[in-house]
């Protein structure tokens, strides 16, 4: 497979996962090369912990908008991200991904959320999603995975309850179509 080429792509869970961290998860893949793979689940939120009590958690004061925390993933969930369009940049904690996302791990990007530029489109999210070397590639070849073209409706809309149903519309594909046991030709 081509380094690089989920970098900015959606992964969509397909019924065979088999890892029930991931049903019907929507990930959008943040980086991807030979020796890892890293993304952002996009439809887990967080029960019961809305952005005010984590601002509040983390000490930083300013008006707080009333968005929710997802799950970012089963890796590193004390861990923050946030995804945001490239109104914010930090040069030196932002990284680009493509498809005009940017994605900062810092307590700058909070604080500017709270600021009078915050970025325009942002989702806060705990932990992430990590692979080893060739273990996505495994995963897809075992279609765990089904691959789609960044969607900006998926990434910054609220409707995470849908947000699978959708992703999958995208390869016009629903969700009754789709079955658990696959096989090869």
């Amino acid at each position: 497979m081509n380094d690089g080429y989920l970098s900015g792509k959606l992964l969509i869970a397909s019924p065979a996962i088999g890892d029930p961290r991931f049903d019907r998860s929507v990930i959008l893949m943040c980086e991807h090369s030979a020796d890892h793979a890293m993304g952002l689940i996009l439809n887990q939120p967080v029960e019961d912990l809305p952005a005010s009590e984590l601002f509040e958690q983390l000490e930083i004061e300013g008006e707080i908008p009333d968005h929710p925390v997802f799950i970012g993933g089963p890796v590193e969930q004390d861990r923050g991200f946030v995804l945001h369009s490239l109104d914010y940049h930090n040069p030196e904690s932002t990284r680009q991904i493509p498809g005009g996302l940017g994605l900062t791990a810092t307590r700058d990007v909070l604080e500017a959320i709270v600021s009078r530029r915050p970025p325009q489109q942002f989702i806060l999210s705990l932990g992430y999603s990590g692979w080893s070397a060739g273990q996505l590639d495994q995963e897809l070849a075992a279609n765990a995975w089904l691959v789609a073209d960044l969607h900006p409706s998926l990434i910054f809309d609220s409707d995470a309850d849908t947000a699978w149903e959708r992703a999958l519309g995208l390869l016009g594909i629903t969700p009754e179509h789709l079955s658990a046991v696959s096989g090869h030709a």
